[in-house]
């Protein structure tokens, strides 16, 4: 028995369009709800959200019976981590802050095992075989796990070219806030000068024959990235949806208080 399919990265190779959401609240709960929405994939993210290894793992649990795919995003890229990660059940791994081909080709070899990499033969204790009942694990499932690299400094812009080159990205990922903060925009993603380098950006990679993604709560700006050929584009957050969902119920209810909503 193979590997299972990596129906995601088979989506992005083919240049599917692939609509995804932002996993931040660490939670197992609110992921599951997330999987039955109709989303392509979720991203758990590792980095900035108060994830560890547990969570994560109970995350892509949660999701095992859902159509969505699950993403995790680490919060270094390092080899340790991403073995960890894997051997928990993920496919897909994206990588943040990379800046070099070399540090690409280094990731390339973490989430491969021998003589392809360098990644840690232990998947018979976890998940990623469904603990060993995958018979034929270690020698398939190369070719089913996805890397996805975050470029999101000017650094890895001016590196582009170079990164989508190494066999074994399947996609890039810009990361338009860290982008503009290094371009000197801080907390401005949407100023013309770092559209103009995100566009461009996504074109080079589409160029690549790489797989061109992004994050953006902006519809308008999500449906121009989608325009320009990226694969798989995030369009919200799951802190934002229920941060603005209960302000705006709760502000409902405090300025009519007399008159709630009927079905409440």
């Amino acid at each position: 028995m193979p590997a299972p399919t990596n129906n995601f990265k088979a989506a992005i190779a083919r240049g599917e369009k692939q609509i995804g959401l932002w996993l931040a609240l660490a939670s197992a709960y609110s992921a599951e709800i997330a999987g039955s929405a109709g989303f392509d994939w979720l991203l758990i993210d590792g980095e900035h959200a108060p994830n560890d290894l547990p969570l994560i793992s109970a995350q892509i649990a949660a999701l095992n019976a859902s159509p969505s795919h699950p993403v995790v995003r680490v919060p270094i890229g390092e080899t340790w981590i991403i073995k960890q990660v894997l051997d928990a059940g993920a496919q897909t791994i994206l990588v943040p802050m990379v800046e070099t081909a070399e540090h690409a080709q280094q990731l390339v070899r973490a989430m491969k095992y021998p003589p392809e990499g360098m990644r840690g033969v232990g998947a018979m204790l976890a998940r990623a075989s469904n603990f060993g009942r995958i018979t034929d694990y270690l020698t398939t499932a190369n070719d089913e796990v996805c890397l996805l690299l975050q470029a999101e400094s000017r650094a890895a812009i001016d590196a582009l070219d170079e990164i989508a080159a190494v066999d074994g990205v399947d996609g890039i990922f810009i990361g338009p806030s860290d982008l503009a903060a290094d371009m000197g925009f801080l907390g401005r993603p949407t100023a013309p000068e770092v559209q103009s380098v995100i566009e461009d950006g996504l074109k080079r990679i589409i160029k690549s024959g790489k797989a061109a993604g992004i994050l953006t709560g902006d519809p308008s700006l999500a449906q121009r990235y989608l325009e320009l050929g990226a694969s798989f584009v995030a369009v919200g957050t799951d802190v934002t949806l229920f941060t603005q969902a209960t302000a705006t119920l709760a502000a409902r209810f405090k300025d009519r208080p007399e008159a709630p909503p009927a079905g409440y």
